[in-house]
């Protein structure tokens, strides 16, 4: 049985994906094999693949990020993923209400 700080840890990371996704898609565009290594090297966490594929969906679908296709010389088309204004205003959003309420945890 997991201890409430594992849930807790889960909660915040996992099962928010969205939040780091956005937050490295401020940074720079990034193709979907590239989000896992990048989540696990920025944050500490390595999400699912496949969990990462469909939380970036979902965040396409609601106008938070969008899509282009490149290829790279020699190489397979990549569809690359970037921040979208909406997904910025997320973003703060998710901010803000981390401040509200992480002041709590001290």
């Amino acid at each position: 049985m997991r201890t409430p700080s594992q849930r807790f840890e889960t909660s915040i990371t996992k099962d928010n994906l969205w939040i780091y996704i956005l937050t490295l898609l401020k940074k720079k565009e990034l193709y979907t094999y590239e989000l896992n290594s990048k989540v696990l090297g920025e944050f500490g966490f390595s999400p699912g693949n496949v969990t990462a594929y469909i939380v970036l969906q979902r965040l396409k679908a609601d106008g938070y990020v969008r899509a282009s296709s490149r290829r790279k010389e020699g190489g397979p088309i990549r569809h690359y993923y970037g921040i979208t204004d909406k997904g910025i205003a997320e973003l703060r959003k998710a901010r803000a209400i981390y401040a509200k309420y992480g002041r709590y945890l001290c």
